[in-house]
């Protein structure tokens, strides 16, 4: 029988260990700002579902062993090469949307929010390499603490801070637009694009490194 106080030691290792990867900048963080800036606090609450629709298979496969570092040894390559090129199409259909507003793009979907959210959740090693790395070392502690349940238990702790954190993260940015004039707006668009693509050469040139480590 687990005692409370391993549970709350449980779920302060989690919420610690997880804020490393839920509030480090990333693609992630970028595209949430980026539909902050026009949808809100909705933007960061559908792209927290985007990358939830990732996250929690990775977790179950994890925890059941059928995935590993040795199980696929060439997926760091083809996830940085794929990352890498949605983060620059991304970035570029961001740009030319921006100056040509008659013109609809995937970002201006119904549903474009939650699909950023799967794309740069899947599509991101540093995340994959998290759970592959550290994450694994949570699944470890749940499972021997639960048994398989421990699962649901170490998402239950974690994936609350993903939903706080971009949602907290949209909601700030919509409230920032009003504060800008269009040509700053403008400007803050091609920033933001330009650390998408500044991660999508990051993706690249960690991803081909012999024996290297990629840390979110």
């Amino acid at each position: 029988m687990v005692l409370a106080g391993e549970v709350f030691a449980f779920a302060g290792m989690v919420i610690l260990i997880s804020a490393s990867g839920v509030m480090s900048p990333g693609p992630l963080f970028a595209a949430n700002i980026s539909y902050g800036l026009k949808q809100g606090v909705r933007a960061g609450i559908k792209m927290a579902y985007g990358h939830t629709i990732v996250e929690l298979p990775l977790i179950i496969l994890l925890g059941a062993g059928i995935l590993s570092l040795e199980s696929f040894p060439q997926y760091r390559v083809v996830i940085v090469v794929l990352g890498a090129l949605g983060l620059f199409a991304f970035a570029g259909i961001q740009i030319r949307t921006m100056f040509n507003q008659k013109q609809k793009s995937v970002l201006d979907l119904k549903h474009g929010a939650f699909l950023a959210g799967i794309l740069f959740t899947g599509l991101n090693p540093f995340f994959l390499i998290w759970w592959f790395t550290i994450g694994l070392k949570l699944i470890s502690d749940s499972l021997t603490l639960w048994s398989f349940a421990g699962i649901g238990v170490l998402f239950a702790f974690h994936i609350w801070m993903d939903f706080v954190w971009l949602g907290a993260i949209a909601f700030l940015a919509s409230k920032s637009k009003n504060l800008l004039t269009n040509r700053n707006y403008r400007i803050l668009i091609i920033v933001l694009s330009g650390v998408l693509v500044y991660f999508g050469i990051t993706f690249l040139m960690e991803g081909f490194q012999p024996q290297s480590t990629i840390s979110i």
